[in-house]
């Protein structure tokens, strides 16, 4: 039986580019995989016969001599590998990547068009800042696609040649026993394609380095540790390939006045001993900038708290706040003069043990601890 010309085969004409004959290949190799056509013996015949082909086709050795001298130049079985259906060392990992590479994340090509570096950046802001909202203009050192080649690092008027070593795989396979070993490409170095005249402007790279200067939108409600993702905007990817995302991290500057805790806001106000005393009011700021009274009552202690509801920060992607949380710290008259000291004086006396019931508690519980001692030691 006369074996069928390798062009027909793959039905592409003689004079085809490898990329033509290569993705002629691809679209039967998924046609006819034995895989999508269990238990039928044509196509596992035409799969044979297709692989066959393109070994031979895809080499510029192989190829040369086949249009020279024909099926003779491969007689005893010279052009297959391994019986079967006569893998050669890609051509499996060909069809591999085709019908699953898109879900493993697999891609032909090596670095040729590899994603861009994502970047970081840390942006301080205030509590305020961070309540409200805020839109603020941030400049990054990054890489741009070069506007000179466009990004594909080759100069004007000529474009990135597939690299004929690995088909543009980036790998090279080779059967060593029986382990099949895969090592970088020597001549495109991964990257599975070379520049015969690269871009003046980018050296080739597809990119250069630039600042660029970017608008970020801080929502209401974020908190320290907030990571903000820009996507796209990170490094330029290698010859055309997509650009990385840029990640904001957000940290809060410290406060002179409030403490942060989630939603809630925390404040301590000192106030007078007279004011602890005979009550009042203090008058104290909110995250919103207002002026919010405190009624303080008669007596009161040091660590006493006020809520007040919906006074702390915006909650991120809710229509709700906090509160704020008030804390009292009564504060002991320092500088006393030496009239001062004696009308203090003349109030303890006044007043006896009922202005500090606290004190005479404690030291009430104090004398019978002393006490129980006491009687256990003379036992």
């Amino acid at each position: 039986m006369t074996k069928a010309c390798f062009y027909e085969t793959l039905g592409v004409p003689r004079g085809a580019s490898d990329e033509v004959i290569k993705k002629a290949y691809r679209k039967l190799a998924m046609q006819y995989h034995p895989d999508r056509n269990p238990g039928n013996p044509e196509a596992e015949l035409k799969f044979k016969e297709i692989n066959e082909a393109y070994d031979v086709l895809k080499d510029s050795q192989k190829r040369a001599a086949y249009d020279r001298y024909g099926h003779a130049a491969f007689e005893n079985g010279a052009g297959m590998h391994n019986g079967g259906f006569g893998f050669s060392d890609g051509s499996f990992a060909d069809i591999f990547d085709d019908l699953f590479g898109e879900f493993t994340g697999r891609r032909r090509g090596g670095q040729a068009h590899s994603r861009g570096a994502d970047l970081r950046y840390d942006l301080e802001i205030t509590l305020e800042e961070a309540h409200r909202g805020k839109t603020t203009t941030v400049t990054i050192p990054t890489t741009v696609s070069c506007g000179k080649c466009h990004g594909s690092g080759a100069e004007a008027g000529s474009e990135p040649e597939l690299c004929r070593t690995c088909h543009g795989r980036g790998k090279i396979r080779s059967q060593q026993g029986f382990f099949m070993v895969e090592r970088t490409c020597p001549s495109c170095h991964g990257v599975g394609q070379f520049i015969s005249n690269p871009c003046t402007s980018c050296g080739g790279q597809g990119r250069v380095h630039k600042e660029r200067t970017l608008q970020v939108k801080i929502p209401p409600g974020v908190d320290d540790g907030t990571r903000i993702r820009l996507s796209g905007e990170g490094e330029a990817g290698l010859r055309g390939g997509p650009a990385g995302d840029l990640y904001i991290f957000l940290s809060l500057k410290p406060h002179p006045i409030f403490q942060r805790d989630g939603a809630h806001i925390f404040c301590r106000v000192p106030i007078s001993m007279v004011t602890a005393c005979l009550g009042g009011e203090v008058e104290i700021p909110t995250v919103d900038g207002e002026r919010v009274k405190v009624s303080i009552p008669a007596g009161a202690q040091t660590g006493r708290q006020f809520r007040l509801r919906g006074k702390g920060v915006n909650m991120l992607n809710r229509n709700a706040r906090g509160d704020m949380i008030v804390e009292i710290l009564v504060e002991t008259p320092v500088n006393l003069t030496k009239k001062q000291k004696e009308l203090l004086r003349a109030f303890e006396a006044e007043g006896g043990d009922d202005v500090s019931p606290e004190c005479k508690g404690f030291f009430s519980r104090v004398k019978e601890f002393w006490s129980d001692l006491t009687d256990g030691a003379g036992r």
